[in-house]
């Protein structure tokens, strides 16, 4: 173990969490019958949830930097804190698909750290897995949500969850993301599974997916999925 960097990454996960209390303690006053505007609330809340989930993610890579793995670290019973599950494979006629086990994050304020963290683990681990490098020089991004919730705005202009996913491409699997490089399509089904799928399609295979995708199989894989599984580890299925 490499002590003096994890002095000084258990220092930072220290200020992170201190700040994550700090901003529990201003909803505990509120629960008690404080008040605030609801949009310092919503912002009190995403800032709340920002510190604790950055602490986590700073934890996470103490552990893959500082444990070898021998002793089953990942696997240790009572853990239950868990980032959503998911899995990417190649599907349809020939695009990158990836399905995030949860709904995307209302997010105004602070960035989705979880879901760039999610994002960017599963195509990291997709290229470990098929040696084979994912890299766009230009690609549409096609994010679906589907949910049987009511009164979703994830989509809305001041809305800003959704980019957590166009953030873990940039530098990993396209070189920039602005509007040169990477195209951006949203859209929604109403459905009981509350799933968020992901695509990575080349602009020349645009029309087809949109194709593939109102007969219902722009998702179904052409290969062996990689799982991003509950405990963190990943594993072809």
């Amino acid at each position: 173990m490499n002590e003096e960097r994890f002095a000084k990454e258990m220092k930072k996960i220290q200020s992170v969490v201190s700040r994550a209390l700090q901003k529990a303690n201003t909803l505990t006053a509120l629960a008690d019958g404080g008040k605030m505007s609801r949009e310092k609330l919503q912002l009190t809340l995403e800032e709340t949830a920002y510190f604790f989930e950055s602490a986590t993610l700073h934890l996470r890579s103490l552990c893959e930097t500082q444990m070898p793995g021998i002793g089953g670290y990942g696997r240790r019973e009572g853990l239950e804190f868990q980032l959503p599950s998911g899995h990417i494979e190649i599907a349809g006629a020939g695009w990158v698909h990836m399905q995030i086990d949860t709904l995307l994050p209302h997010c105004r304020y602070m960035p989705a750290t979880w879901l760039t963290d999610t994002v960017r683990q599963l195509l990291t681990a997709y290229m470990q897995r098929t040696n084979f490098r994912l890299h766009f020089k230009q690609m549409l991004l096609v994010i679906d949500e589907h949910s049987d919730v009511d009164g979703r705005h994830v989509f809305d202009q001041d809305n800003k969850g959704w980019k957590a996913v166009s953030n873990a491409l940039k530098g990993l699997v396209i070189d920039d993301d602005d509007q040169y490089h990477l195209s951006v399509h949203m859209m929604s089904s109403r459905s009981a599974e509350n799933v968020c799928h992901i695509s990575l399609v080349l602009p020349e295979s645009e029309e087809e997916f949109f194709r593939f995708h109102r007969k219902g199989i722009a998702y179904r894989p052409l290969e062996p999925s990689v799982t991003l599984c509950s405990a963190t580890s990943f594993c072809l299925v």
